[in-house]
């Protein structure tokens, strides 16, 4: 977690003041629902809170470096933090952790930082959304080359591009929304998960406050099933990122130039080359996406804890937490602006489209030789032959257009009026069914 790769709000989540306000809202919550039920006094949960909320309130540089401070002679960070706790709130402090065990703290505060670090992606999903739909939208007719393998294919829209994309984010949505509430959990069992000296309904009260639900079987820890699910699908959104930035790579090229980002007045692309307009954005996402899916397999293996629990997950997941939702969350709003200034060039995609002679029309023209009656197999041979003239010619004094080699072809002229050879030429027919696409998509 790097400040180059970091927005403040984010971050935020992670930093030692949040994750110890949480902290001491765990405990202050567990008081208080132990205190409801009897198990301690009323005034102690109060002066829990009392005391304790003002000094975590204003918790600051002075504060962390005594907790650490504790921490390098306890070797225990939530020990050090009830220490220093202890030391705001006084006598009442003996009721703090009552019953509780360290991981009913440590994995409920981290619920809740996932839990939050969810909804701000949510957000930053849906300005990708809106820029992919707005974008959608106004190249919904563009018409441009469709590529397989890299190769011209057949034309399509550079809206139906979008389109597609905009349907992905779309279902990274739904996944991380579920992703969300499958984290959304407390476990407030103690040792080993048992409730020996915790009461279950001290866990329902702090889980309902905090907006959480209850873990049912939590073995001290929370499974850790649940943190895979979460990281896997920042691993699938994070892909989708690079899907979009590769394609918006690849489009800027120097021979397509169908698209590219934003230059900036003033920007430099090169130290020695000044003509240069690199896709330098859409580059750092694809890095940026490798760096999120790196936490995937450490949150798979993290599943597999010895018995009840033990903590080897804890080193991966103050690593992962921070670093795949802080990086995430930088990537997704560079995408959301990236894609709102794309620059797109319609005329370049139609130069394209035409610069091969019209063999991108070789599907068309084969249906056309079909349909007057010629066979599948022939017709393929025909059309075949005629597009493999045009490529291999393209360019040379003696090359001629698909159009051009068709009707010097026999079995064409025989069979083939002219003006159907131009209707199954005719880039239209290939947006035909884009309305129907975008209410798929769009509604």
């Amino acid at each position: 977690m790097i400040p180059r790769y970091s927005r403040p709000e984010m971050a935020t989540i992670w930093s030692p003041e949040n994750r110890y306000r949480i902290w001491f809202e765990i405990e202050a919550l567990a008081a208080e629902g132990m205190a409801r039920i009897g198990a301690i006094p009323a005034e102690a949960a109060r002066a829990i809170r009392e005391k304790g909320a003002p000094a975590l309130a204003k918790i600051g540089p002075a504060d962390i470096a005594r907790i650490d401070e504790i921490e390098r002679e306890t070797r225990h960070d939530v020990i050090a933090f009830l220490t220093w706790l202890a030391e705001a709130v006084g006598p009442d402090s003996r009721f703090v952790h009552l019953g509780m065990t360290s991981s009913d703290v440590l994995d409920t505060c981290l619920s809740v930082q996932m839990t939050q670090a969810a909804d701000l992606l949510l957000a930053d999903l849906d300005a990708v959304l809106a820029a992919l739909k707005t974008r959608a939208l106004e190249h919904k007719y563009t018409v441009t080359i469709g590529r397989s393998h890299g190769i011209h294919a057949e034309p399509t829209t550079f809206g139906l591009k979008l389109a597609g994309h905009y349907a992905e984010f779309a279902r990274n949505r739904t996944r991380l929304q579920a992703a969300r509430a499958e984290i959304a959990v407390a476990a407030i069992s103690g040792p080993v998960g048992t409730y020996a000296q915790v009461d279950p309904r001290v866990e329902a009260f702090v889980a309902e406050k905090l907006g959480l639900a209850v873990e049912p079987v939590s073995t001290q820890i929370i499974p850790r099933d649940r943190h895979a699910a979460f990281f896997a699908t920042l691993g699938v959104i994070a892909s989708g990122i690079e899907r979009l930035a590769t394609e918006v790579r690849h489009l800027q090229r120097s021979e397509v130039r169908e698209a590219e980002e934003f230059f900036h007045a003033g920007q430099k692309g090169s130290s020695s080359m000044p003509h240069k307009r690199n896709p330098v954005l859409s580059e750092n996402l694809t890095g940026l996406a490798r760096i999120v899916r790196s936490a995937v397999v450490p949150a798979l293996e993290n599943v597999a804890l010895w018995h009840e629990r033990d903590i080897s997950h804890s080193s991966v997941e103050r690593m992962i937490g921070p670093d795949a939702t802080v990086t995430l969350d930088f990537a997704l709003m560079r995408l959301a602006g990236m894609m709102e200034k794309l620059l797109v060039y319609p005329e370049r995609m139609r130069a394209n489209l035409e610069s091969l002679g019209g063999v991108v029309y070789s599907g068309d023209v084969l249906l056309a030789l079909a349909r007057a009656g010629i066979s599948r197999e022939d017709a393929y041979k025909i059309v075949q032959r005629c597009a493999m003239e045009t490529w291999t010619r393209l360019g040379t004094v003696e090359g001629r257009s698909f159009r051009e080699n068709l009707l010097a072809d026999p079995a064409v002229v025989e069979r083939v009026k002219p003006a159907d050879l131009d209707a199954a030429m005719d880039p239209r027919q290939h947006v035909h069914a884009v309305d129907a696409v975008f209410a798929r998509v769009f509604g």
